[in-house]
């Protein structure tokens, strides 16, 4: 007898049964959820307790980081907003970082999260890393094309969102 893995093989999920393949796509963008969650959990975290970050002036600081990159961002005009108030403007990222984060791994408002990530990136791909050479030396870049799959698809699985749409249903 000659043993094989099953194709046709089904598992229960919600009370329908699925293929593999079905169960593998319904799951596919956890591990992107995942990663991109804890990233930005932790990017926030770090900002938040970083001594000086929030100042004005100083090594380490928002405003020295955002002067250094003012030159050679594509939008130097985002940097000048952002150096009217670099302290309210490293809080505003470090708390939109977290807030992210946290939206993005337990699927609360998942699509709006993964927005706001994608806005962060794109902001920070746009003054912080515009002048990496060649472009995809530029981290930013790559997150903002890793939010964009979360903004079409949400969480759908193992998330409040679909706790919250599977409570929603029942109630009907």
């Amino acid at each position: 007898m000659t043993y094989g893995y099953r194709t046709d093989t089904y598992g229960q999920i919600g009370g329908e049964r699925r293929g593999w393949r079905e169960n593998a796509t319904r799951f596919a963008l956890l591990p992107l959820r995942i990663f991109l969650g804890v990233t930005f959990i932790y990017a926030g975290i770090d900002k938040l307790t970083q001594g000086g970050f929030f100042s004005a002036t100083g090594p380490g600081s928002v405003g020295e980081l955002m002067r250094a990159v003012r030159d050679s961002s594509a939008i130097p005009a985002l940097v000048d907003l952002a150096l009217k108030s670099p302290s309210g403007f490293g809080y505003a990222i470090a708390i939109g970082e977290l807030a992210v984060g946290l939206g993005t791994l337990f699927g609360l408002l998942a699509r709006l999260a993964a927005f706001g990530g994608a806005l962060i990136s794109l902001s920070l791909w746009l003054t912080m890393s515009w002048q990496s050479d060649p472009y995809y030396y530029g981290n930013d870049l790559a997150y903002l094309m890793a939010w964009l799959p979360l903004v079409l698809a949400g969480a759908p699985v193992f998330s409040l969102d679909a706790l919250l749409a599977d409570r929603r249903r029942r109630m009907r």
